[in-house]
Formats: C-alpha cells, sequence, structure tokens
C-alpha cells in the first residue's frame, strides 16, 4: 500500500521518494549506509537512514541495513562509534545512545512491514545491545554515556543520550512483547530515566550550548504534556532562528537541516502540527536536485557548511518528520507521545 507522505506547499511525496532513494544510493554491497559516498557510518544514524527507507517502502534495503548490524555486533551486544567503508573501525569508542537505537528501528520496521520473521530474527541483536546499555546504568537510573573498549566508561551522562535511550527502551520493550520475551525490565528501566529527566536535570552533564539537548527530552517522549510544551517554548529564542531553521548551537549561526527535522519531530510529537510543518517548511535551502539534503548551511550568506556536504541522516531526519506530520505510514507514530506506554 503507497501513502503519500505530501505536505501541501511545502515538500511532496514524489521529492521524498527521491530523497530515499538517494539514500538507498549510498548503501554498500555489505548493507552499510555511509554518511555520504566514501564517508563513514556510525550505528545511530545507520538505523535512522534505515528508518526512512522502510517509511517510503525501500524495505529490502532497510532489512539489509538492519542484517550488517547484525554482522557486525561485538561479542558483548555493542558497536563500535565510526565504521569506515572497507569494513575498519574509525573510531572505537562504545557510546551507549548509539547501540540502544536499533531497538527503535526494529520497532518502526515491524510498524511498517508487519515482518515478524525479521523481528524474531534480529531481535536476538537488539536484546544484546539493550541489556549492554543497562549494564551502564547509574544508581539513579541514567546511562552513563560512553567507555573506550579496554576502559572504565565516562562518569557522567547525557540529557540526549539518555532520553534517546528511554525511547529505544521501550520500543524494545513493544519487540519482546511480540516475540513473547519478558519486556518488564525495559519498561522499568525507561521509566527510571523519564523520573530523572522530568525532575532533576543538574542529574546529566551540562550541554546547554547543543540544541538537541533543548529537544530530545521532548522528541524521545522523556517529557510530555505542559512540561514538554514549556520546554520547548523556553529556549525557542535561543535556537530558532526564524524563516531559517534551528541552530545546531546556540553561540553559532549555523542551521543544520536535521536538527530542524527533529525539532520538528518534537513539535509533532506534542500535536504541534502548525509548527511542525513550518520547521520542515525551513529546510527547503538545504534540498538539492538529487533528493539530497545539505547538512548546514551558515546565515547570513546561506554558506554550506561543511563544504557542500550532503549527509543520508540529514534527508532521513526530514523523511521521518514528513511523516510525523503527514501520519501517512504506520511508523509514523513511533515518536508520537502514548504510543509506546501501551
Amino acid at each position: 500500500m503507497k501513502h503519500d507522505l505530501t505536505i501541501p506547499g511545502v515538500v511532496t511525496h514524489a521529492e521524498l521518494q527521491a530523497t530515499a532513494e538517494s539514500i538507498a544510493r549510498l548503501q554498500l554491497p555489505n548493507g552499510m549506509i555511509p554518511w555520504f559516498d566514501g564517508g563513514h557510518c556510525d550505528p545511530w544514524n545507520h538505523v535512522e537512514t534505515a528508518m526512512a527507507l522502510d517509511t517510503l517502502g525501500l524495505h529490502h534495503e532497510a532489512r539489509r541495513a538492519y542484517e550488517w548490524l547484525a554482522s557486525t555486533q561485538r561479542d558483548d551486544g555493542a558497536w563500535h562509534n565510526y565504521y569506515l567503508p572497507d569494513g575498519s573501525i574509525e573510531d572505537p569508542k562504545l557510546d551507549t545512545n548509539v547501540c540502544a537505537y536499533v531497538a527503535a528501528g526494529l520497532w518502526h520496521h515491524w510498524l511498517c512491514t508487519g515482518d515478524l520473521a525479521t523481528v524474531k530474527n534480529l531481535w536476538p541483536t537488539v536484546s544484546a545491545a539493550l541489556e549492554w546499555v543497562l549494564a551502564h546504568r547509574r544508581a539513579d537510573g541514567t546511562v552513563l554515556w560512553a567507555r573506550e573498549t579496554d576502559s572504565q566508561p565516562w562518569d557522567y551522562a547525557l540529557l540526549t543520550g539518555s532520553s534517546s535511550i528511554r525511547h529505544s527502551l521501550r520500543c524494545g520493550a513493544m519487540l519482546a512483547a511480540l516475540v513473547d520475551d519478558h519486556p518488564d525490565h525495559l519498561l522499568r528501566a525507561a521509566d527510571a530515566i523519564d523520573r530523572v529527566v522530568r525532575t532533576d536535570l543538574g542529574a546529566f552533564e551540562p550541554k546547554e550550548r547543543w540544541a538537541m539537548d533543548w529537544y530530545y527530552p521532548v522528541m524521545t517522549g522523556a517529557m510530555e504534556g505542559p512540561q514538554a510544551k514549556d520546554r520547548l517554548a523556553s529556549m525557542w529564542d535561543v535556537f530558532v532562528m526564524v524563516d531559517n531553521g534551528v541552530r545546531c548551537v546556540s553561540d553559532e549561526p549555523w542551521v543544520t537541516a536535521a536538527e530542524t527535522a527533529e525539532c520538528s519531530l518534537a513539535h509533532s510529537a506534542i500535536g504541534d502540527l502548525d509548527t511542525a510543518v513550518r520547521l520542515l517548511d525551513w529546510t527547503r535551502p538545504h534540498r538539492c536536485d538529487d533528493g539530497a539534503y545539505l547538512t548546514g548551511l551558515v546565515y547570513p550568506d546561506r554558506i554550506a557548511f561543511p563544504a557542500d556536504e550532503r549527509t543520508a541522516y540529514t534527508g532521513a531526519a526530514i523523511i521521518l518528520a514528513a511523516d510525523a506530520v503527514s501520519g501517512a505510514s504506520p511508523g509514523s507514530r513511533v515518536f508520537r507521545h502514548g504510543f509506546l506506554d501501551r
């Protein structure tokens, strides 16, 4: 069944299909999706691109992306931070948020396809990843950011990372129930993160300069209701350059299309579709003729930075944000508040 993601006056389904195909063209024979041709790949953005492929019906390519993750997973359940096209490891660091996101991706794949065989085949991969992540919890339930392969983890948690992990844990719980496994401990772990995010932001390493720390607690459902609305309103003037988009960091005029699209997702999650559409509309200057998107533009001169860089994850974020607004695909619900609380 074809789902129409068109947002009138902003982006058409055909344009988004072209974006998905620009991502698929980057996919290597082994299933890995690099940021750009010849570039590296990190597992978090790799999952996001697979989600975008599923959204536009490229399910075979999405399955290959998840199979690449299964084939490269470490024995302990983790992945390294960056992989190169030749299969070598560029950055061996192990990041908890990066490793957890496969759960969100596989749940989204199930929503889009109903492919239970793939879910059952990949559940051991997801389960191992989530158990590795849970082994890095602090006493308050937040999750330590990362560690090098042969050393102790950094002694702090990140708000963005922990917020994303709670979303992955809830997606993992849905998958566990689907395959008749036990989801309760995953839900308890997500609840513990929620309590800290909602009541004690001082528990996290200060990263207020970064836009993601602003909207991620809302986008992922760690904050809901009036608190979520207040959170988005509180720093709008800090991070948003009206008519241009969301700046990646508060003190530079560098607007990134991915952050703008994710901020749109956050507004969709709380039901503010008007603002979500405005934000998506502001990504148009990033769009290229082949459907790919420039990573960032520096204002006021609209200079592409990094120079002419077009990243697969940027296009993927646009697709997911458009789907959340249009509600077109079954996967559009994956960030909707309340959906994962069933």
